[in-house]
């Protein structure tokens, strides 16, 4: 049979948001639909109420022509129904297989978990994605890549009639993207009904057939993907053309002085580690997931240890023994993983914005929160953070407006930044806002500051740095200019043996 899912007439509003108004359309098995729009469109919020994690305020859900309320999330699944979010749900204390098999692990005669049969089902389905994981191994040991291909497994697992994937590729490298594309490709000749959620525009034209645009709460349009362009889709999404996003920057081109010098940097996971960075620089890293960088990045803002080696700041040699250190001198970290290691996601955006510098927002013992809120409110303005107040949680914002937030934090008013280290630093941002990140990355080096800018989008790292550092194995592999910087070229060094 056709497996089809209709949103008909679909409202909800939070405080002082109107998330989605009226909206409706349909999708049916054996097609990839996107789903695209601005962060706030709305996309999220459809997932949810899809999952049984929100309920509509007004409007239902046909499922085969059958209105559908979920109450829980349980439900959902149970009516075969899986969503992989961009924040991931797994139990990082639990194994993969009793990740993957949580709510429907076998048993033995004896009613315990048969712990073979277990083991065996986990290995056929890693072998099916070709990694090199073990059923045994912890999932809050894995790679933040690889704890992202056990929350796709966990889908497949299901073998759910309806799959959403939100921003699934973010923290995947080409070859297990290629993975997972060959993945939707099976479910979606399973006659499966498959919605994919992305900013990347390359993956939407490569993997789905139709593309259905949201914004500001509203359904604005379906496209047959094959029918329409990069550039028609912005137009409806932002409500402008951006045009040649890099092309158009203002960039610095008064490089100054040497700023930051790391010397045969060693770590348990970096080896000899060398390179310079410049005021104003804007210094790419490159390489495939595990090649090293975001671990370099630890070190030097001190929150891993380092075995040997030497930094140096402004010709000072420095050491940190804790990240208070490293923003005391001056460096700022946007981290890879922002929901655990970026943010308090229970705290509000003016709590989160204001952090690093409470002893600057003080009056005698206490806060001044006048001086917050205007920190908060500089920084909503800024990045445009689609929020009615600077007191929401942080955890109830979108994926690209948290990491909005973590830029608001390091750029403001109160805070004196010397190096800027930029990790995914538009993971999960709509095609719109990037832009806006990139010459505001471009406006501070401007201003000076050097900065580190780390991308698993080739394109963006070759678009964005005035140097590129390539790693492979925790080693650098080698450095090119802009101009000599190629996406060939770049690849052969990420894949190289040092």
């Amino acid at each position: 049979m056709t497996y089809t899912l209709e949103y008909k007439n679909i409202s909800k509003a939070f405080p002082g948001v109107q998330a989605l108004d009226n909206v409706s359309f349909k999708m049916s098995g054996g097609k990839v639909t996107a789903l695209m729009g601005e962060n706030g469109a709305g996309k999220s919020t459809l997932l949810k109420i899809l999952s049984g994690d929100y309920q509509p305020d007004e409007g239902k859900i046909l499922i085969n022509g059958e209105e559908k309320r979920f109450r829980s999330p349980h439900q959902a699944i149970k009516s075969s129904i899986s969503i992989i979010y961009q924040e991931r749900q797994l139990v990082n204390t639990l194994s993969v297989a009793e990740n993957l098999f949580l709510e429907d692990l076998p048993g033995n005669r004896l009613g315990f978990i048969n712990k073979a049969e277990l083991r065996r089902r986990t290995q056929e389905i890693i072998d099916t994605f070709g990694l090199p994981i073990r059923p045994t191994d912890i999932v809050g040991r894995l790679s933040v890549a690889y704890q992202q291909m056990v929350e796709i497994m966990k889908a497949y697992r299901r073998d759910s009639n309806i799959i959403a994937f939100d921003e699934p590729t973010a923290p995947l490298t080409d070859k297990e993207i290629v993975i997972l594309f060959r993945v939707i490709q099976t479910l979606k000749e399973k006659g499966k009904i498959v919605i994919y959620v992305s900013h990347r525009m390359k993956e939407i034209f490569e993997i789905t057939d139709e593309i259905v645009v949201m914004k500001d709460g509203h359904y604005v349009k379906t496209l047959q993907t094959a029918e329409t362009s990069e550039q028609e889709l912005v137009r409806l999404m932002v409500g402008r053309d951006i045009g040649d996003t890099y092309a158009n920057l203002n960039r610095n081109d008064k490089i100054g002085d040497v700023l930051l010098e790391v010397n045969n940097l060693v770590t348990d996971y970096v080896k000899d580690v060398s390179f310079k960075l410049r005021a104003g620089e804007i210094l790419g890293f490159s390489g495939l997931v595990g090649a090293g960088r975001t671990e370099v990045m630890r070190a030097l803002f001190g929150a891993d240890r380092i075995i040997s080696g030497e930094i140096k700041l402004e010709g000072e040699v420095v050491h940190f023994r804790s990240p208070r250190d490293a923003i005391g001198a001056g460096i700022a970290l946007c981290p890879e993983d922002r929901k655990e290691q970026g943010l308090i996601l229970g705290r509000s955006i003016r709590d989160n914005v204001s952090m690093p510098v409470l002893l600057k927002v003080k009056k005698g013992v206490f806060l001044d929160v006048g001086q917050e809120e205007e920190l908060a409110k500089e920084a909503v303005r800024r990045y445009g953070i689609k929020t009615p107040t600077t007191e929401k949680r942080v955890g109830e914002l979108s994926g690209g407006n948290q990491q909005k937030v973590i830029l608001g934090r390091w750029t403001s008013d109160k805070m004196v930044t010397k190096i800027l280290i930029l990790d995914e630093p538009t993971k999960g941002i709509d095609v719109g806002a990037k832009a806006e990140v990139y010459q505001t990355v471009c406006d501070l080096a401007r201003q000076g500051i050097g900065v580190i800018f780390i991308s698993s989008e080739l394109t963006e790292v070759l678009g964005m740095s005035d140097n590129i550092i390539i790693m492979h194995n925790g080693r650098i592999t080698g450095t090119l200019s802009r101009e000599e910087a190629t996406e060939e070229r770049v690849l052969e060094l990420a894949m190289l043996e040092s």
